[in-house]
């Protein structure tokens, strides 16, 4: 037998709440992206609004997207700062508090991480403050992202000449000649028996000592200063002594 039958003739639809159907499912998801996408805008619109410098990068530590007062430090637009490594930009003024950071981030803790950094920006010139990294978001299936911002703790100087006589050990000189061929961080460790924090770890100590914001500063300084041997490929650095690890 039929059920009920409106006045025009037709079968009423369900409109009693109840889901019906994987078409109702489609739609709540499309809502939901839609709810998200606007949340996302209305965060980098925040982003972009904020004075103070900010960043969002994963747990590697790579850049994908600053507000437009990170990007100044360098004289740079944000889009320029894309997929670059934090630890390319700023030196960081305590290792072992960066190991503590690294350790905590492999193994999920969740709270905020001050680390006092040095960097070169536009014109040459220094700055000091302090990072603030605070894990954010993700959940047991995914990696949090890694929300980053910066004070400042003085106006930024002109930075000191690179020094002259730099003397490089045999891990160093080895970090060195990688970086030049362009291997990537992972293709160091696996080259060298490090792991991706101990290659970080010569790299933030020889961009500190060559005064380099980045890894082709860094290449660039080390021909400079004679640390490179000019006219050798695959890249060959000068080891002066013998270094202990």
């Amino acid at each position: 037998m039929g059920g009920p039958v409106a006045d025009d003739g037709r079968e009423p639809r369900a409109d009693d709440g109840r889901e019906s159907g994987p078409h109702d499912a489609g739609g709540r998801a499309a809502h939901w992206r839609r709810e998200a996408a606007a949340w996302h805008n209305r965060f980098i619109m925040l982003l972009d609004r904020s004075p103070v410098p900010i960043a969002i990068a994963d747990t590697e530590g790579v850049v994908s997207g600053v507000n437009p007062p990170f990007a100044a430090l360098w004289g740079l637009r944000p889009g320029q700062l894309r997929d670059r490594r934090l630890l390319d930009l700023f030196d960081p003024q305590d290792h072992d508090r960066l190991w503590r950071l690294a350790e905590a981030l492999r193994t999920g803790r969740r709270s905020r991480y001050p680390l006092r950094v040095r960097w070169q920006g536009a014109g040459g010139a220094c700055g000091t403050g302090q990072l603030t990294v605070e894990p954010v978001g993700g959940d047991t299936q995914t990696a949090p992202a890694l929300l980053v911002t910066l004070r400042e703790e003085e106006p930024p100087r002109a930075c000191l000449d690179p020094p002259r006589g730099v003397e490089l050990g045999e891990r160093e000189a080895a970090v060195l000649a990688l970086v030049a061929s362009g291997a990537t961080t992972a293709a160091i460790a696996r080259a060298l028996d490090l792991t991706v924090d101990g290659v970080n770890y010569h790299l933030g100590r020889l961009a500190r000592r060559l005064q380099a914001p980045n890894r082709a500063a860094l290449v660039a300084r080390a021909y400079v200063l004679g640390l490179l041997e000019p006219g050798s490929w695959p890249p060959r650095a000068r080891v002066h002594d013998q270094e202990r690890d």
